[in-house]
């Protein structure tokens, strides 16, 4: 790259010109310096959580030739090992997981500390029941599914979720989607928290990681623990759907 004209140029690739190139053998394996170590354990450490003991009976159980593949590319190797522990690991840890009532709570600045910024018409779009006159969606899903809250009468008011509320699990943060309320008198319950997925389909099909429903299966325990019929948790798919669970 000799120059930047726009950032248009950078995002099309036109910025960049092809220099040089080299075929090579796809089956030669290429292994990583000598001259630079790594601690394997003590990463997989500050990946895992788990102590140093713990990791070499994970990694003494590895079979040689998948150990091999670590001389080859260290740092693939560790990400992927590292993935794969926390993947059983939330697996594990869920199955006991309980939450007890605090006397803390969430402060209204955590829906006007934040600064949002989006682009109309790409991933922000005007609406009426939300918080705020302008809403920021991560995908079409969640725009359609704000659609008609925004267009529904049942709704109250909606908004979605800022990073800064948050659920703790012993996988990581948890950031549900949507808190809606809902007229009282109209549907058995005035406040749902939900987490929206393209479909439920999909979630059977595993296309979420292990981490992934193992934070919503945590959620579920603290909204359970919460023990207050006008809060619901569940994960729903469409507007439709939504309301089949706040209307059980």
């Amino acid at each position: 790259m000799t120059e930047i004209k726009s950032k248009d140029s950078l995002l099309d690739g036109s910025a960049f010109a092809k220099a040089d190139q080299h075929k090579y053998d796809p089956q030669t394996k290429i292994h990583a310096s000598q001259s630079v170590k790594y601690d394997l354990i003590g990463k997989l450490v500050a990946e895992t959580k788990l102590t140093r003991k713990a990791i070499v009976q994970i990694l003494v159980g590895i079979e040689k030739v998948v150990f091999d593949q670590f001389k080859d590319n260290p740092e693939e190797f560790i990400l992927k090992a590292a993935a794969l522990i926390n993947d059983e690991k939330a697996t594990a840890i869920i199955q006991h997981i309980t939450y007890n009532i605090l006397d803390e709570h969430y402060d209204t600045d955590i829906f006007t500390e934040p600064t949002l910024k989006g682009k109309l018409g790409t991933n922000v779009m005007k609406v009426q029941r939300h918080l705020y006159d302008h809403l920021i969606y991560d995908s079409t899903n969640e725009r359609d599914f704000a659609a008609d809250l925004d267009t529904n009468r049942d709704v109250a008011v909606y908004v979605k979720l800022p990073d800064g509320f948050y659920i703790s699990t012993p996988v990581g943060k948890y950031n549900p989607d949507w808190a809606i309320a809902f007229y009282e008198g109209t549907v058995k319950h005035i406040y749902f928290v939900a987490e929206t997925k393209g479909t439920l389909d999909s979630m059977r099909l595993n296309h979420i990681t292990p981490v992934e429903q193992a934070k919503i299966d945590c959620a579920r325990a603290h909204f359970k623990a919460l023990n207050d019929e006008n809060v619901v948790y569940d994960v729903v798919s469409d507007y439709q759907t939504l309301l089949n669970a706040v209307m059980k």
